[in-house]
């Protein structure tokens, strides 16, 4: 069974300095019908204007992705990390027991447009850890976040999987468990899974699928996240 979430329908936040669309309920936007999918609890495709961002903020017991698509990120936050994060970086942090961060877009002239994802972690209070990648140079399918960080993947807490699927004229096919759970959301370009097309903030929620037949329709990138059955 695929169930589309099409990317019109998704909640939207929208300031003078940042267009946020919510997958999944987040702040103010709330629909009991889409609070997440198995472990997977928020997509955020965030767009934040040149030289504004979130001021410091605290985080507490989850798994904190940013998969940057365009612009940069500054970061900073209370374990000593101060970096900026370019297009294709992957940044994980497991917040455990308590972080503060801010995150900032350093350009007086370019948007950022990043995805913000939350995973809930299967233990908590554990202590906060940091780690990030850049993937920007990966083709077909890529493992970027695993439970033990396998395959030079990010390691999260929870047994969840997160895969990298890009395409320049090529069909993806990609075999998948009946006892797990997936979501792919299209972050860039056009495509047809499994004979429905896609575009850029479309999501699908896959259950009892034994495979993804992925074609491209416009050069795309996408995330599949592998996840607990539900």
């Amino acid at each position: 069974m695929i169930t589309k979430r099409k990317h019109h329908e998704r909640g939207l936040a929208e300031y003078s300095w940042l267009k946020s669309q919510h997958t999944f309920s987040f702040a103010h936007y709330y629909d009991p019908k889409h609070m997440g999918v198995s472990a997977l609890r928020v997509i955020n495709d965030d767009i934040v204007s040149p030289g504004a961002g979130f001021e410091t903020h605290p985080h507490r017991n989850m798994e904190i992705i940013s998969y940057v698509l365009d612009g940069k990120i500054e970061h900073k936050d209370t374990m000593g990390y101060h970096t900026v994060l370019n297009a294709g970086d992957v940044q994980v942090m497991s917040a455990g027991t308590g972080i503060l961060h801010s995150e900032y877009n350093p350009s007086d002239s370019a948007d950022l447009n990043f995805l913000q994802i939350w995973i809930r972690p299967d233990t908590t209070e554990t202590e906060p850890r940091y780690f990030e990648k850049n993937f920007s140079e990966t083709k077909g399918v890529t493992l970027i976040v695993s439970p033990s960080g396998e395959a030079d993947s990010l390691a999260v807490r929870q047994d969840a999987y997160i895969y990298k699927l890009n395409s320049h004229h090529e069909t993806l096919d990609i075999p998948l468990a009946t006892n797990r759970t997936y979501y792919l959301h299209f972050a860039k370009g056009e495509g047809v899974i499994n004979g429905l097309k896609a575009v850029k903030g479309d999501g699908f929620t896959l259950n009892q699928e034994s495979q993804i037949d992925l074609k491209e329709l416009l050069s795309f990138e996408a995330l599949l996240f592998d996840l607990p059955k539900e």
